[in-house]
């Protein structure tokens, strides 16, 4: 992913534009058109939030609801690391935003977030989750944290994740469309 600054008509601090997207290709090994399909919709969710000021990005669409791109942001970089990192690499402890005190921590405690340190930590926990799995075969199997009696094959981990971001993704559009009017991905 290639970013770059967008400055407001403020000159304060925007979501960094994503000018390269990843191409899905219709033929090649299964790891390479997961592995692009997942890639592409880290990028979508990631233009959804460009040129958006930090408060922008903590605004629900509306009133009762806790859901907002940087809460979409913060949640996605939890299953990141959770799916990936601490359960298909077993890398140890999962907990970024969200805690025992505070389950929902990703979207509830978004009004005093970091916008810019939080869409830096997804970045980050994308390029770990793939070194993590880099050397994983898509039939590894583990135990997840949550049902260790039950085994997951790392494909399964890469169509959950397509699946969640797809459904975040759409959440997504509806919130930047209430935000600014920008639809489109």
């Amino acid at each position: 992913m290639i970013h770059t600054m967008i400055n407001n008509s403020t000159g304060g601090w925007t979501a960094p534009a994503v000018t390269a997207r990843t191409q899905v290709p219709r033929t090649g090994s299964e790891r390479e058109q997961l592995t692009a399909m997942l890639a592409f919709y880290r990028e979508t969710i990631l233009r959804k939030c460009e040129g958006l000021t930090a408060e922008q990005l903590k605004t629900a669409p509306i009133p009762t609801s806790t859901l907002t791109l940087l809460g979409l942001v913060r949640h996605l970089a939890e299953c990141e690391r959770w799916w990936f990192r601490s359960n298909a690499a077993g890398q140890g402890p999962s907990d970024l935003f969200c805690t025992d005190e505070f389950e929902d921590g990703d979207f509830d405690l978004v009004a005093e977030a970091d916008a810019e340190a939080d869409l830096a930590t997804f970045r980050d926990e994308c390029d770990l989750a793939d070194e993590a799995i880099a050397h994983l075969d898509l039939d590894h199997t583990f135990a997840p944290v949550f049902k260790p009696d039950t085994k997951i094959s790392l494909r399964w981990v890469y169509l959950h994740m397509i699946d969640e971001y797809s459904r975040h993704c759409g959440h997504a559009d509806v919130i930047r469309e209430s935000i600014d009017g920008v639809t489109g991905y």
